[in-house]
Formats: structure tokens, C-alpha cells, sequence
């Protein structure tokens, strides 16, 4: 794992990879910012039906907002692995090129429908699972601690999922993924932990789903492949 990481933060820098980078954080801040504005616009529309006056109205979207706000890091997250998972396909034929050559010629470039449902399953898997989990969190409250932890283990354990089969697409074919994800859960789950806990980091979390796709893909290699 630390190998990947430090293989990975090396190729940062590579062309395609930046193009990855760039791509991937202009359509997430679109989409986050589309999100703001039909949830302020929303909210306010809701008010008026309501009878609430104007400036209510307005206090009412400005609370919708910062609610959203405060939700930002799943949203976040959900919307930039989705959204890398668009582009992952070119980060991780990158690393191919430059560390295994012989694995590029042999794989299976992921079509654009295909890692488009692969990025709306992940991001509604995030959102179904943290939802689903919210009475676990609630509950943990009054341990201080088992809130912060039950919330990290399970995006790691999703994250994992995620980034382990964005380079698996390309030389596992579909039918083989769940016995894939099915042998290799610890190792992913260590993958998810380090791309969870980057994803906490401010401004580290903006090339944190590249940075983790660049890794899956050492990890894979290295580690999954057989």
C-alpha cells in the first residue's frame, strides 16, 4: 500500500492524469453547484406554496443550503467517485503504460456506457448505505468515538468496492466481479481506508478519487491480479 501510494503521488504530474483531474473536478463542482441552486430555488418555490412570505422564503432556502452544506463531505464524495468513475479508465490505462505494459496490452478498455453505471451505482450505493446506517451512527453518538469510526468504516468498505473495480473491469469480465470483490475484501478494505482517510484531508480530497484510482490499479497488479 505505501508503495502505491508514493507510485501514485509520483505520476500526479502525468498528462492524462491531469486531464483526469481537471475533468473530474470541473463536472463535480457543476454538479454541486447545480445542486445549490435547484435546492435554494426549490426550497423557496415550496414556501411560497406554503404562504410563507418572501423573506421567509429566502431564510428557508438559505437553511436548505447550508444544510446541504453540512452534508457536503458524503455529497462530495458520492459525486466526485461517480464522476472519476466516468474518467478512471484513463487513469488507470496511464499507470498501465508506465508500470505494466504487458497488463495494458491484454486489457479491456471499460466502455463509456459502462463506467457510467458503474459511477451511478457507486454514488447510490453511498447514499443508500450511509442512509441506511444513519440509526447505527445516531446510536453511537454517546460513545464519542463509534459514530466518527462506524461512518469510516463503512465508506471504506464502499470506497474499496469502488476502486477495486475500476481497474478489475478492465481485465475481469463482468460475471467474475462478485467472486472477485468476494476474495479480495481485505485488501480492498485497506485500499478504501487510505482513499477514505484522504478524502478527509481539505484540498488533499480534491485528487483523492484520482490518487485512489491510480493505486487501485498498483494494488491490483501487484497484489490482486492473481
Amino acid at each position: 500500500m505505501i508503495a502505491a501510494f508514493f507510485l501514485s503521488l509520483g505520476q500526479l504530474g502525468d498528462r492524462r492524469i491531469l486531464a483526469v483531474l481537471a475533468k473530474s473536478l470541473a463536472l463535480t463542482f457543476a454538479l454541486l453547484a447545480t445542486a445549490g441552486v435547484g435546492l435554494w430555488f426549490g426550497v423557496r418555490a415550496f414556501a411560497r406554496w406554503m404562504g410563507i412570505s418572501a423573506i421567509g422564503g429566502d431564510l428557508a432556502g438559505a437553511a436548505a443550503v447550508l444544510a446541504g452544506v453540512a452534508l457536503g463531505w458524503l455529497i462530495f464524495r458520492a459525486l466526485a467517485i461517480a464522476v472519476v468513475g466516468l474518467f478512471a479508465d484513463d487513469v488507470v490505462a496511464a499507470v498501465e503504460a508506465k508500470h505494466y505494459p504487458q497488463a495494458l496490452a491484454t486489457a479491456r478498455p471499460v466502455p463509456f456506457a459502462r463506467g457510467l453505471a458503474m459511477g451511478a451505482g457507486s454514488a447510490g450505493r453511498a447514499v443508500l448505505w450511509n442512509v441506511v446506517a444513519s440509526p447505527l451512527y445516531v446510536i453511537l453518538l454517546a460513545t464519542g468515538v463509534g459514530t466518527a469510526i462506524g461512518f469510516f468504516v463503512v465508506n471504506a468498505a464502499l470506497l474499496g468496492r469502488d476502486l477495486g473495480d475500476m481497474v478489475a473491469a478492465r481485465h475481469r469480465p463482468a460475471a467474475a466481479l462478485p467472486a472477485f470483490r468476494q476474495a479480495t475484501r481485505g485488501t480492498r478494505l485497506m485500499l478504501g481506508a487510505i482513499g477514505t482517510a484522504l478524502l478527509l484531508i481539505p484540498f488533499v480530497n480534491l485528487v483523492a478519487p484520482v490518487l485512489g484510482a491510480a493505486m487501485a490499479t498498483h494494488v491490483f497488479h501487484r497484489r490482486l491480479s492473481t
